[in-house]
């Protein structure tokens, strides 16, 4: 049985302007026939000028919460509402941790584990020299401009650097080409093929920030000066000339000079 009841099911069908059509209240929805009928409120204006001091909350918005532990009268007293012992009971208890199993040893303890991460090692982006020839004898890198980070990005031949290029030696006995190239790290087969073709190889230091400059340079409303490496390893290993480090060509120019 419907319990809502439209006026216009008692209204005769043959008289359609006799109903409410022209009252401020009620107003058909539909056509002739319709069950449902739509109701027009009415804006009443505000009884006092709106402003920062009279600002406040439409009556019924808000309720004040319940106050607990205020006796059995209250519904909310002894236990306020937390039941009798337990881990939800227990007050500043909150949520526990992820993979916590209410005391027994978890999982991810329980299982032996195999390896490890070196915290102290490097993500660098690897690149064959055989990769780069293709790219190179298609148009995509110019060889008459130093090779950076930044162009072996823009041409599309490395995505995704973390913490350098790292330049390999694969396919470097087809490698024809005298380049000045600028990476992170080299090995001495890559190293060896480009000087062999009258190239110039630079391993040069990057920290986070540097690198961003680097590859993203419309980033930095300034460029930021490049950073030395600080780690003894790390300062060892770009001033040897063996790696061809940046900082090894840098104690050979103020030598000579």
């Amino acid at each position: 049985m419907n319990r809502f009841v439209s006026p216009l099911q008692f209204a005769p069908r043959a008289q359609p302007s006799r109903l409410l059509l022209g009252s401020n209240l009620l107003r058909p929805s539909l056509v002739l026939g319709a069950r449902y009928v739509s109701v027009t409120a009415r804006v009443t204006p505000p009884k006092e000028l709106i402003g920062l001091s009279s600002l406040k909350d439409n009556p019924g918005s808000k309720s004040q919460a319940k106050r607990l532990g205020r006796g059995p009268g209250s519904g909310k007293g002894k236990t306020s509402g937390r039941g009798h012992k337990g881990q939800k009971s227990r007050a500043g208890n909150g949520k526990p941790t992820p993979g916590f199993e209410g005391g027994q040893t978890p999982i991810m303890q329980r299982f032996p584990k195999r390896g490890f991460t070196n915290i102290h090692g490097k993500d660098y982006t690897e690149v064959n020299l055989d990769q780069l020839g293709r790219w190179i004898e298609t148009g995509r890198i110019d060889i008459t401009k130093k090779i950076t980070m930044r162009e072996l990005k823009v041409a599309g031949l490395v995505k995704g650097v973390k913490d350098g290029v790292k330049l390999l030696g694969n396919g470097s006995s087809g490698f024809k080409y005298k380049i000045d190239i600028e990476v992170s790290r080299a090995s001495e087969k890559a190293m060896k093929q480009i000087e062999r073709m009258g190239g110039n190889i630079t391993c040069v230091y990057y920290n986070s920030i540097g690198l961003q400059s680097i590859l993203s340079p419309s980033r930095f409303f300034i460029q930021p000066k490049l950073a030395l490496p600080t780690k003894k390893r790390d300062i060892a290993w770009y001033s040897d000339p063996k790696h061809r480090g940046f900082l090894a060509t840098e104690k050979e120019t103020n030598t000579s000079a």
